[in-house]
């Protein structure tokens, strides 16, 4: 298939609207990632979470699929993104569901409300389970309070250990227009690797073929990563630049490119509300 083919075929996949079944997906998630644009113009990725529920999609007076989300979380005091979440933004927003291998994503605008977002949907679809390491939820904290966040310029050893130890991220991107996305990122330990402390580099895989991820950072590299800790419920939240590196040298097996990340600064979240069990990684990784 050609890739104008290609192109069509996955334009046809994008909705504007929340069809039924994934609205029912939605209601059933504890944990959702947002990404957003801070009042410098960084982009971050920020974990909310809450009871299965938190996240509802809010029935259309007509019999069209629905275009507003009630989401019942803000991010916490000392996040990078509560101030921007404050006001009205742009935000990208993806639902893992890591027991079943499932993924939706959906970008919009949002409006603050009280202990939470409004969120208008423009772009609604979901992507396959290629590379998703299936987890289970063990615990959830209903009543977790965060503490501040350590922040920093760089990584420090145990963080690299942590960053060369993971096997999911999400990147937060944006387009020229301010538009946001949140993806996924999955692959075995190591496939996000150091290489020095204010440096990072994974490799691109060939995912849906809707390049929403790579367009946004060719057109505007400014990136944000959110690196969960799924056993403490904590995080690395990083942001920064990235850049394509297109040297075949770089390429980890099964990558069509390597992207280099250099890191603006840091935030770490020693603990959360979830904890998950161990990983499954899946068998699509190369």
């Amino acid at each position: 298939m050609g890739q104008d083919a290609v192109a069509a075929k996955v334009g046809r996949t994008i909705r504007t609207g929340i069809p039924p079944v994934a609205a029912e997906f939605l209601a059933a998630q504890p944990m959702v990632v947002v990404s957003a644009a801070d009042g410098d113009g960084r982009l971050w990725a920020s974990a909310l979470s809450g009871a299965p529920g938190f996240l509802r999609v809010v029935p259309p007076a007509r019999a069209d699929d629905s275009t507003s989300i009630d989401l019942a979380a803000r991010p916490a005091v000392g996040d990078p993104l509560a101030a921007a979440l404050s006001a009205p933004a742009r935000i990208g927003m993806i639902a893992l569901q890591p027991a079943k291998r499932r993924r939706m994503r959906v970008n919009g605008r949002s409006l603050p409300r009280e202990g939470g977002l409004a969120i208008t949907t423009e772009q609604v679809y979901s992507n396959c389970p290629k590379y998703i390491a299936r987890r289970e939820v063990v615990a959830h904290s209903m009543d977790h309070l965060a503490g501040e966040p350590r922040r920093s310029t760089e990584l420090d050893p145990a963080q690299r250990a942590a960053v060369a130890a993971a096997d999911t991220f999400f990147v937060a991107t944006a387009d020229t227009d301010g538009d946001a996305d949140a993806s996924h990122r999955g692959g075995n330990p190591g496939f996000l690797s150091v290489l020095s402390p204010t440096r990072l580099r994974w490799p691109d895989y060939r995912g849906n073929s809707m390049f929403m991820t790579l367009g946004n950072l060719l057109a505007h590299p400014r990136c944000g990563l959110l690196i969960p800790d799924w056993t403490t419920g904590g995080a690395l939240q990083l942001t920064g630049t990235a850049e394509f590196n297109w040297d075949p040298a770089t390429f980890a097996p099964g990558a069509q490119c390597s992207i280099d990340f250099t890191v603006d600064e840091v935030f770490e979240w020693p603990d959360g509300p979830l904890r998950w069990g161990a990983a499954e990684l899946s068998p699509v990784n190369p």
